[in-house]
């Protein structure tokens, strides 16, 4: 008889969900893994804060996204794939760029770096800031301005 993946919640594996999740690992990835809850189970027991884990959850997360942002220098700095050798017509030996591992290699620090900034704004996002001038961009002048009501 198979069973099926566990739906109560249990703080031991809510305790180990954390855990992963502080990793770096995603919570799908998590929810593969053989005696987990669905993800949406998971979800669910966030967003209702059973037993507090609502904080605990978060704050996995929250470490988990540092961890993918430790992990983009090491994407990034990896070219161990980066080139092929192959034969050329004459049978010499010669290094080739290899394009698709350059790309794939670009793509995983993208994905990563704009959910870091949709996760984290404030540590990972655009850094936006305004700035008002008055015209000509002298500074701003304000006046005050009386006026008397006739027969005053």
């Amino acid at each position: 008889m198979t069973q099926g993946r566990p739906s109560d919640f249990s703080a031991e594996i809510a305790k180990e969900i954390c855990s992963k999740l502080a990793e770096g690992r995603t919570l799908r990835d998590v929810c593969r893994d053989d005696g987990m809850p669905s993800e949406s189970t998971v979800r669910t027991w966030a967003l209702d804060d059973r037993e507090g884990f609502s904080a605990q959850y978060t704050r996995a997360r929250e470490i988990g996204y540092m961890s993918m942002a430790d992990e983009l220098m090491e994407v990034a700095d990896d070219g161990s794939n980066d080139w092929m050798e192959r034969n050329d017509e004459d049978g010499q030996s010669t290094y080739v760029l290899n394009g698709e591992h350059v790309q794939r290699s670009r793509l995983r620090v993208d994905t990563r770096k704009w959910m870091l900034s949709k996760a984290l704004p404030k540590v990972f996002g655009d850094k936006i800031t305004q700035e008002h001038t008055g015209p000509n961009g002298d500074p701003i002048v304000f006046q005050t301005v009386y006026e008397t009501k006739p027969g005053a």
